[in-house]
């Protein structure tokens, strides 16, 4: 099991809505966790010397993601800081707001939805980028940029036995299911997912699930794959699409047959006071988000979460092996 390290100080501060400070030692995050070395990223003047704080959620992809941004900057000559690993989407979008963090990889979808508190999604990955990318400057001088091709929406998962046994394949037959034959419709969902508007409470809203009939458990996001897999404590489960344990325990994404969940394509997210400061890191950036495919992101993120490798060498092999960066 990878050890982790909770930065609860600087959670705690941006919880309450004030400055990070000396005494958590976190002010601007941790140096680059290894070291690089340019490849096809050079050196640019503008950006040598230039301090950039580095953050990301605390799951799997994002780490990776956010590391690979901390590389290449580190190789364009930029004094990175490493504030990646926070606690939630909340706490993430805080931290930017107040500075804390300068650019992150963040979800169209959540972005969206979340930050901006729209109820529907808007159909289509380019539409919705255009979107949020509009919405968000002009309500939080957010800029939204490089959007890659890889959505890692949410999706209930199940495994190929249950699928069989039930004949279950599509939302609606989960629905029906779970309406008719609740015990058969056990559920575990993330802790974000329940909560969120485009996880399960929408779901029930757009699918008709009968919520007083759901056999729900609420559990840790690492857990709901495995159990899911064992269909012992829950015969489904809420799955993030680019999950690199998907394939390695054969589970099955159901159909969205009523298009609820939205698009979640990764894209660069800065201030825009950082972003007109410094406008080199969106063109150093831009080549690599065009290679964050959905097949690309699930290989990186099953070495981490399969392999059991840490996410600053997936991140870094990957890096080198796109030419990005050399390893010294």
């Amino acid at each position: 099991m990878r050890a982790r390290i909770r930065r609860g100080c600087a959670l705690f501060a941006v919880v309450l809505g004030v400055l990070l400070t000396a005494s958590c030692g976190l002010e601007a995050g941790r140096s680059v966790p290894l070291r690089v070395e340019p490849g096809s990223i050079r050196p640019i003047p503008e950006l040598q010397g230039v301090r950039i704080t580095v953050g990301s959620k605390d799951f799997t992809e994002q780490e990776t993601l956010g590391l690979i941004i901390a590389f290449a900057l580190d190789a364009a000559g930029a004094e990175v800081r490493d504030l990646t690993d926070i606690v939630g989407s909340n706490s993430l979008r805080d931290a930017q707001l107040r500075g804390q963090v300068d650019i992150a990889y963040d979800y169209t979808g959540t972005g969206w939805i979340n930050y901006l508190g729209n109820e529907s999604p808007i159909a289509g990955s380019d539409a919705q980028f255009a979107a949020v990318r509009d919405a968000d400057l002009a309500a939080h001088g957010m800029i939204w940029a490089a959007m890659a091709p890889m959505n890692n929406t949410y999706a209930i998962a199940t495994s190929a036995r249950t699928a069989e046994e039930t004949g279950v394949r599509t939302l609606s037959q989960y629905a029906a299911l779970i309406n008719t034959d609740p015990a058969a419709g056990s559920t575990c969902v993330g802790t974000e997912f329940n909560v969120r508007q485009d996880g399960f409470p929408g779901l029930a809203r757009k699918y008709g699930i009968d919520t007083a009939k759901v056999r729900k458990q609420v559990v840790d996001d690492a857990i709901v794959y495995q159990s899911t897999a064992d269909a012992r404590q829950c015969r489904f489960g809420s799955v993030a699409a680019t999950d690199g344990r998907i394939p390695a325990l054969d589970l099955r994404l159901l159909e969205d047959d009523l298009g609820f969940f939205p698009q979640y394509n990764a894209a660069l997210v800065m201030r825009e006071d950082f972003a007109r400061a410094h406008p080199r890191v969106i063109e150093v950036l831009t080549p690599i988000s065009r290679l964050l495919t959905n097949e690309s992101v699930t290989d990186l993120n099953r070495k981490v979460d399969v392999e059991g490798r840490e996410p600053a060498t997936v991140a870094r092999d990957w890096m080198a092996a796109q030419g990005f960066i050399t390893i010294p």
